[in-house]
């Protein structure tokens, strides 16, 4: 986090969350600054044998902490990058939507915020309009001129390194990029998506 951050000025908060790790951005609403960038992966020791809602419990609370850091500074809203409920698991979509929840109501006990939420795809057409072109059926749609193929994730962590030039990112020893990379970017793209489609920037 930025040093000698006012306490004065408004702050909004972005997060990413999946069951593995949580994307955390922090921006300044007046100055649209970035200043923070980070995530949490909540590792509770739990027997594998143990029940898989305690687990939940557990990486909440670790999560909990992080918010602590954030009370105090002025943070007026935090916005949710509603989860991609396109899995075929049945028992893979409830646990990640009984998570949600849990982080939701962290929030609301640590920050007093009741969290608002936004459309992956609305968070990357706002945020990144340029990147709305034809597809190959004439319409524009978000990522149109791209191959079908193509990684949106790596796409849109793309968008944000070019935006913020001063993030050193994390790589693995091979040199690969670490998934945490995306869960930041999505957490920054659902803030700046957020604010620009509700014509707040």
């Amino acid at each position: 986090m930025k040093k000698n951050i006012s306490k004065d000025s408004p702050k909004i908060l972005g997060l990413d969350i999946s069951t593995k790790t949580i994307g955390v951005a922090l921006f300044d609403i007046e100055s649209k600054q970035l200043l923070e960038l980070t995530h949490v992966s909540p590792k509770p020791k739990v027997e594998e044998s143990d029940n898989k809602i305690k687990e939940l419990l557990l990486k909440s609370e670790i999560f909990r902490e992080k918010l602590k850091t954030y009370e105090g500074l002025g943070i007026q809203n935090v916005i949710i990058e509603e989860p991609l409920l396109n899995s075929n698991n049945v028992y893979t979509v409830g646990t990640l939507m009984r998570f949600n929840t849990l982080i939701c109501k962290e929030v609301f006990d640590v920050l007093g915020l009741i969290p608002e939420f936004i459309t992956t795809y609305n968070s990357r057409k706002f945020a990144f309009p340029h990147l709305v072109e034809k597809n190959d059926k004439g319409k524009f749609v978000l990522f149109g001129g791209f191959h079908k193929d193509i990684d949106k994730k790596v796409i849109i962590w793309e968008q944000v390194a070019k935006r913020e030039p001063q993030i050193t990112w994390q790589y693995t020893r091979n040199n690969t990029m670490k998934k945490e990379n995306f869960d930041m970017s999505d957490a920054y793209t659902c803030v700046v998506g957020y604010m620009k489609s509700k014509n707040l920037w």
